[in-house]
């Protein structure tokens, strides 16, 4: 456990005891009238105030606010204990949550380095989405696979970057499936652009465990591992992501609220910075990748032409594309707006895959108050068929998607 700092904090008090008698308070050319209306420095004016607020002391009951000490800090792993002992997650849970965070530190630290360490760049091989892999994309899965299993408390890890989902060896095996993306925004790592990481957690379920001894059985608990992990969003127990910016925000939800923690280099901790987000009901930003435009359908168009012309204010919504979901949703938690990516032409599912990307992240905005829509469903209540799923996806401000609706419609 972190040790909280201690502080004394410092105060200077003045004393014009020793002043001249002949300096004043204020400027002598002022009425002392003007002195007793924004002053009140009369001794009646004096005893009435002070009458009135024993006078209020009596009618209204004591409030003693704690006053806050600038040093007090709640990490991430006092936030984990505080929600363990109300109850809202179980220690293993806790554990988990916490191993994925030591990977985020790891994978930020790379991130910073990864020009100087010659880490950018391809790998030259594909993952199963016929994705080209980033050297960081295979680093990266690497570290949050070993975290999930020394964390002895993961029974499945299905990863972005593996084609099927991997049990656990039975000497670490735990009951929570963890499925992740471990850099999303790959392309962005080379110009030192945001990227981030994305988590989703489900409950206990059967282990799955593979007999490396019996060939035969092989194929049947691949099966079985498939079918744990293809569920839909609303079985969430928790989600969350990481973003690697300016800033390192890991920001998730255990099912009563969103929480952001923000790594402070000195001490190598997660300090919490966002308690309970709520993201605003409507917002003047709009996030759409338009290279795609002519590939929508014409409702879809119709809608993007309403945002560009000016509104109430006189000004249109202003289109951002950052090119990396973690970025994308981050900024929408803390300002508003919508954002999308559409199936199109060429794509007819979309591009997002639904149990990496999108069910986690719609898991965070709705928790946060916020809505996300494959266009025709709620993307939580969406059964995933195949574990590498794609969908098309609007998330963002519920007003906005609302209005997005009516177009669709």
């Amino acid at each position: 456990m972190a040790e909280a700092l201690l502080g004394t904090k410092c105060s200077s008090s003045s004393s014009i005891s020793h002043l001249s008698p002949n300096f004043h308070l204020f400027p002598t050319n002022i009425k002392r009238s003007q002195h007793l209306i924004h002053g009140n420095f009369s001794p009646n004016s004096r005893i009435r105030r002070e009458a009135a607020s024993l006078e209020g002391a009596k009618t209204a009951p004591a409030q003693i606010k704690k006053p806050k000490n600038r040093y007090e800090m709640v990490n991430l792993t006092t936030w984990l204990l505080q929600q363990e002992q109300a109850g809202n997650i179980d220690a293993e849970l806790a554990i988990v949550l916490s191993s994925i965070s030591l990977a985020c530190k790891q994978i930020a630290s790379l991130l910073q380095r990864s020009s100087i360490v010659n880490i950018t760049g391809t790998q030259g091989t594909v993952n199963i989405q016929g994705e080209d892999q980033k050297k960081l994309d295979v680093i990266s899965n690497e570290l949050f696979c070993n975290c999930l299993r020394s964390s002895g408390r993961t029974g499945i890890i299905a990863s972005e970057e593996e084609d099927v989902p991997v049990a656990v060896e039975e000497t670490y095996s735990g009951n929570y499936i963890v499925v992740f993306d471990p850099i999303d925004g790959s392309a962005n790592i080379d110009i030192a652009l945001t990227t981030g990481s994305i988590f989703g957690i489900y409950g206990p379920d059967q282990q799955c465990l593979v007999d490396m001894d019996d060939d035969s059985t092989i194929d049947q608990a691949r099966e079985k591992c498939i079918v744990s992990v293809c569920q839909p969003g609303s079985n969430l127990v928790a989600a969350g992501y990481c973003l690697y910016s300016s800033s390192v925000v890991y920001t998730l939800s255990v099912g009563n609220g969103v929480y952001a923690f923000t790594l402070d280099p000195a001490y190598g901790e997660f300090v919490l910075t966002h308690e309970d987000i709520k993201i605003p009901k409507a917002g003047r930003i709009y996030s759409f990748n338009e290279g795609n435009y002519d590939l929508w359908d014409e409702k879809l168009q119709s809608y993007l032409d309403h945002l560009k012309q000016p509104g109430p204010n006189g000004k249109p919504y202003s289109g951002r594309y950052i090119g990396c979901l973690v970025g994308e949703i981050h900024r929408m938690l803390l300002y508003g707006g919508i954002y999308g990516n559409p199936k199109n032409k060429n794509s007819k599912n979309g591009n997002l895959r639904l149990l990496y990307e999108c069910a986690p992240m719609s898991y965070i905005i709705e928790q946060a108050g916020g809505k996300a829509t494959d266009g025709n469903q709620r993307i939580l209540e969406i059964m995933p068929e195949q574990i590498h799923q794609r969908t098309p996806i609007f998330i963002g401000s519920p007003e906005e998607i609302e209005k997005l609706e009516k177009y669709l419609d």
